[in-house]
């Protein structure tokens, strides 16, 4: 205790003691002084159009929108938004050094489409999507119908080969199958709804595939009439119905009643009166009279039958055709796209497009929709428009924009770009990356040591939905995790294998310092900083202990954790 207590006085003071010199983000985020070049000129239509199109909302509010980015900000961001990290010095400075008009085009690129980045692409947006799809616990829990593992598998396979969008939302829809790998009947897209169509007469399922989809929050009129929109209590019902045939199937290990996999399947349903000609669902109203429904889709669309006989008619089969070809599909699509690369939607939430949410420029949401529908729902093409926007490419300063803050409860402007902090993910491979702690490790090595700090993290910092990764807020387990964790201690030691040991054995003495701010901050250190860094060399009379204690001031700031 008393080394611990010993060791938290000296980074803590090291720290502060630096940042206050420098003045270095601890409390806001720093940028470099070096002036940001201007954008180039896009050929690409769809770029344009957005561009078009957000300007005349500047316009019309009278806003003036903050300078571009700076070149190292712009590609820290768009790595750690493409693929979950933040870039290597090398990497960074190759982008630098690249004088090229069209070198943002050339980088996003890159990380869409070069066989180098396939792995990381699809490990980022499956993270992204397992944790919309079954949350950050799914599958963890004791006798989970989950089957994690099988999840990831699907998710990975599917952004690794660039599957469209509407084929990935049609299969896990209308999946069938064994959830667990290795099973002869496996379909890794069965843990979307392996745990939640049998809760509650399909209630969670409905829920889900209505609100993750189609941006349609229908769980508000399972007991009531919708109170701000002319949505029915009818509406929620008829979309239940196509769930009624759903069964999840629990498979047990022999002479045990530990669940070893499941199964989903799809089986004949009597309906509730006990007529499975015509399998009907009864509710009650609010004032105790009961009603009946049968499968509607939320546009009218009707299944050929009203029959609970699967060979007569599959309900959840044809849910799952009606889902793809909903214009919902592409507008919560593209909704949530947006919010995951500009830090807001153009509704809030992303998953709520109901009347009553009126989104904040629905010209450029209907154009974005339309086009993305065009290209057979290409995530990567819909990700390369958004990331060359000059909305994504401009400062997080916002001098000359002050009032487009959507934390006051306005609608976003995109006048700047909105800082927010890194998902749990994100920071996890950004420590990785900004200290070389996997160097060797196997794939199943990495996701192993991975899993094991992911879960400590998620106690400390996530919500019960899985819906926040993380909250800097100073709690004591995150001080303890960022001041003294393993992937800190190892990036500040001095040992060879160590990062700041190889900083001091591989770079010049002149570069350290500069090095170092360009691992973690994708800068170089101001002047100001520079100086800092001498009067502690001073104090300390050792150079290795001076960068050891740099470099920990740098993982524990805040322009470091924040995506900005």
């Amino acid at each position: 205790m008393k080394s611990l207590k010993s060791l938290m006085k000296r980074k803590t003071a090291a720290l502060f003691y630096f940042c206050f010199l420098a003045g270095f983000a601890v409390v806001s985020v720093a940028t470099s002084e070096a002036a940001a070049p201007k954008k180039a000129k896009t050929q690409i239509p769809q770029v344009a159009e957005i561009d078009r199109m957000i300007r005349e909302v500047w316009q019309e509010y009278k806003l003036k929108p903050s300078p571009v980015a700076t070149e190292g900000e712009w590609c820290r961001r768009v790595y750690l938004d493409l693929i979950g990290r933040i870039p290597t010095v090398q990497e960074l400075d190759g982008y630098l050094s690249d004088r090229s008009p069209n070198k943002d085009e050339k980088l996003v690129e890159k990380l869409l489409y070069d066989d180098a980045y396939t792995e990381e692409y699809a490990r980022n947006w499956t993270t992204i999507w397992s944790n919309i799809l079954i949350g950050r616990t799914g599958g963890n829990e004791n006798n989970s119908l989950i089957n994690r593992e099988g999840m990831l598998k699907y998710l990975r396979d599917a952004f690794a080969r660039n599957m469209p969008y509407d084929k990935m939302v049609h299969e896990l829809v209308g999946a069938t199958g064994n959830t667990t790998p290795g099973t002869e009947d496996f379909n890794g897209a069965t843990n979307f709804l392996i745990m939640k169509v049998n809760e509650e007469k399909g209630s969670l399922a409905t829920a889900a595939i209505s609100k993750i989809f189609l941006g349609l929050q229908v769980q508000c009129t399972q007991c009531h009439n919708h109170p701000f929109n002319d949505w029915k209590q009818q509406k929620y019902w008829e979309m239940n119905a196509f769930l009624r045939q759903t069964r999840a199937l629990r498979k047990f290990a022999p002479g045990s009643r530990d669940v070893q996999s499941a199964e989903l399947v799809d089986q004949d349903f009597a309906g509730e009166s006990g007529n499975a000609k015509k399998a009907d669902v009864f509710y009650e109203l609010r004032n105790g009279v009961v009603s009946v429904a049968f499968p509607v889709f939320v546009d009218g669309r009707r299944t050929s039958s009203d029959s609970g006989f699967v060979s007569e008619v599959n309900r959840r089969a044809e849910l799952a055709k009606f889902v793809v070809e909903s214009e919902y599909l592409e507008k919560t699509a593209v909704n949530r796209m947006w919010g995951h690369f500009l830090g807001y939607g153009f509704t809030k939430p992303v998953d709520d497009m109901g009347p009553h949410n009126l989104p904040s420029h629905p010209a450029l949401l209907d154009y974005l929709a339309t086009e993305f529908r065009k290209t057979s729902f290409d995530n990567k093409q819909l990700i390369k428009w958004i990331t060359l926007s000059e909305a994504y490419s401009l400062s997080s300063k916002a001098k000359n924009n002050a009032t487009d803050d959507p934390l006051l409860g306005e609608s976003p402007k995109f006048t700047h770009f909105y800082l927010r902090q890194m998902r749990a993910e994100e920071l996890y491979e950004s420590l990785v990356t900004a200290t070389m702690a996997e160097k060797g490790r196997s794939y199943e090595e990495q996701e192993k040591v991975k899993n094991q700090w992911l879960q400590q993290f998620n106690t400390a910092f996530g919500t019960d939905e899985g819906d926040e990764s993380t909250s800097f807020n100073g709690t004591i387990p995150q001080i303890l995790m960022m001041f003294n964790g393993d992937l800190v201690k190892q990036a500040v030691s001095a040992d060879k294998s160590g990062f700041v040991g190889l900083v001091f054995n591989n770079v010049k003495p002149a570069e350290r310092v500069d090095y170092l701010f360009k691992a973690g901050l994708a800068r170089d250190a101001t002047k100001d900083e520079q100086t800092a860094y001498k009067i502690l060399m001073a104090k300390r009379a050792d150079e290795m202990g001076a960068l050891q204690d740099l470099w920990w001031a740098v993982l524990n700031s805040n322009e470091f954790i924040f995506n900005h």
